[in-house]
This record gives structure tokens, sequence and C-alpha cells, in this order.
């Protein structure tokens, strides 16, 4: 049994990421902005003595700590971090606005290195860990009006590599899943409010991603669970594209 944090798990591969560390026997601590959504999951699961929400809005970290302490204060540990959570503004360069710019950085990027940064004080302590990064497909260059995500999710990028190269001393790891065009809850919500239903949208990624469909929620979390178990015990400093051939 381990305990695995996940920053975000309420919704999309995040979700579905925890519901398959529950049902491998794991501890479980997760968060989000909204509490009753938190507590419903629990309820749901009927899995009260193994899961943990915390309510943070990311676009600060005042919460951050918080969110460590208290996870460590219920399972006394954290044997793997899951960087789950994102967001992804339309923009490009010469399109972004400052707000947009500091909340995507925010929320991508601030708030789970001050998250690493206490995570690994307690991984360095135990001599063991496993960190997982969710990248993206936009990492290498991505499309013209997703720039500042793409700065982010690069970054994330040699934020795991710096780990992998400088903490593997201490029995950590860290491992960057790449995550292709998925229909999670936001994609979904994005092309409602441009119009398209979820049927046209995966029509759409069909003729456009090389191995003819975009993927579900489901697709990268065998990735996850691999770098998650000690199956993966040598394994620091990949990256693995779940991706349906994008941007290859």
């Amino acid at each position: 049994m381990k305990t695995v944090m996940i920053l975000g798990g309420t919704k999309g591969v995040g979700n579905e990421v925890l519901k398959s560390c529950l049902a491998k026997g794991h501890n479980v601590s997760f968060c989000g902005r909204n509490l009753d959504e938190g507590n419903e999951i629990i309820q749901s699961l009927r899995a009260e003595d193994k899961l943990y929400f915390h309510k943070v809005d990311l676009n600060t970290i005042n919460e951050i700590e918080d969110f460590f302490n208290q996870t460590i204060k219920r399972f006394e540990r954290i044997d793997a971090l899951v960087v789950y959570s994102g967001i992804t503004p339309i923009s490009s360069i010469i399109e972004t606005e400052e707000d947009v710019y500091d909340s995507v950085f925010n929320v991508n990027l601030k708030a789970p290195y001050f998250l690493v940064k206490h995570v690994l004080k307690s991984m360095i302590k135990f001599k063991t860990g496993s960190i997982i990064f969710f990248g993206s497909a936009h990492m290498d260059y991505g499309m013209k009006n997703r720039a500042a995500y793409a700065l982010t999710k690069s970054t994330l990028y040699t934020l795991s590599t710096h780990i992998a190269h400088h903490y593997a001393e201490y029995g950590i790891r860290s491992n960057y899943v790449v995550m292709g065009w998925t229909n999670t809850e936001g994609e979904i919500e994005l092309r409602d409010s441009e119009g398209m239903s979820e049927e046209e949208l995966k029509r759409k990624a069909a003729k456009i991603l090389p191995m003819g469909r975009m993927l579900n929620r489901f697709d990268p979390v065998p990735a996850v669970m691999h770098f998650i178990s000690d199956e993966s015990a040598m394994t620091t400093g990949s990256l693995i594209r779940v991706t349906a051939g994008q941007y290859i």
C-alpha cells in the first residue's frame, strides 16, 4: 500500500488515476477548488478511510503547504506525487494579456513547484519516492494559440529532469507523461462554448491524429500507474508520449 498525492484529482484523467490508485489499495490525497465536489467523490467511492480532499485555489500558493501538511498528518508519508492540474488558456503571444499569463504560470508551474518543494523533503526523509508530471503534446512548440501553456509544460519537463538528476541519490525518481488531445471535461466545455459537440470534436480529432482517434480519460492511466508502482523502481528522467502520434 502506498500513499499517492495528486495535484488535482477531481476531474478528467486525474480522477481516473485516483480511482485506479484506490483499486490498488493505495491511500490518496487530492485537491480542488470545490469542497462539496471533493466530499461527493469520497462519499460516492465509499472510501472515507482511504481518501483525503483538500480545498485549494492554485492561483496562489497560500494553501499548498497546508495541503502537504494535512496529507502527512493523515497518512504519515507520500510515496508518489502526481502533478495533474493545469489550465489551457486560448491565446497566442500577441494576444496574451498579463492576467492570462500570470494565471497559467501560477496554476501550471508555480503551484507544482512549491508543492514539489515540500514533498521532496518528505521523500528525502524516507529515501524513496516517485514524482509524475503530466505534460502535453504542446510542450515542443504547440498550437499558435497555446503559447503560454506550451511554455509551462516544457518547463515542467525541465523540472522533472532536474529532479531526476539531483535527487536520485535519495531514491527519488521523476518522470514525465506527455498527454495528447483528450476529451476531458475542460476540453468538452471549451468546444461546447465554440458551438462544437463532443461527437463533432471526436470526428475532427480522428482526422487530425495519426492513430485515428483522440484519447479518452483512461488512455494515460496505465503509464501513470506504472510510474507509481515498484515495477518502475529504476526508471527516472524518462518521457513517455501517450498522444496518438500528435506532434511527432
